[in-house]
């Protein structure tokens, strides 16, 4: 039961310039090979004007932060030692920002609170991984779909009683080689929802 999580922000989405930022948390195994269904999701508007798209991003990725360190303290209560978080985002100059792999010019002026989340990716408590856009489970989340992409993606979030549960390759566009991403959800017992 490791703790993995995927961020996403949809950047000046919303009225007076605010973005929307998304995490999804659910469980998996330790290579992140086997998905044990969805546990968490946070959905909020920045409430600060971000400047560009990377820093709504990394704002996505700070709250997705945040609320994961109280849900990993609680697995590692639980009897599940947790190694760093994966934190999981399709913006390239996020994860080179968070990982300080890129040369800073324009990200003088991001947000100060945002360095906790390098802080804490330092102290070996979040590991922050690039894919791409398509493989990101809180896409769904953080921008506006079509009536046709919520009933495609539904039912990787949902469960329906008599119905086959897919793997994220089968309902991913442009998924060809996700290995490393596909989780199959076809084993063990899923919680019952209501609709």
């Amino acid at each position: 039961m490791i703790l993995c999580t995927h961020s996403d922000a949809s950047y000046l989405s919303e009225p007076k310039a605010k973005s929307r930022a998304a995490g999804h948390f659910f469980l998996s195994s330790i290579k992140n090979t086997q998905n044990n269904g969805p546990i968490h999701t946070v959905c909020n508007i920045i409430k600060n004007v971000m400047s560009s798209t990377p820093e709504a991003e990394i704002a996505a990725a700070f709250l997705t932060a945040k609320d994961a360190i109280p849900v990993r303290h609680t697995l590692e209560e639980m009897g599940h030692p947790q190694p760093p978080t994966p934190i999981h985002t399709d913006n390239s100059t996020a994860y080179g920002f968070l990982n300080e792999t890129i040369k800073q010019k324009r990200t003088k002026a991001i947000d100060m609170r945002f360095w906790w989340l390098i802080d804490r990716v330092k102290q070996k408590h979040f590991t922050i991984h690039w894919s791409p856009g398509d493989t990101n489970l809180a896409d769904y989340f953080s921008k506006h779909h079509s009536p046709a992409h919520h009933s495609k993606m539904r039912k990787i979030f949902l469960y329906t009683k008599n119905e086959k549960t897919p793997t994220y390759s089968d309902v991913l566009q442009g998924c060809h080689n996700t290995e490393s991403h596909v989780r199959n959800t076809t084993r063990g017992t899923k919680p019952k929802t209501t609709q």
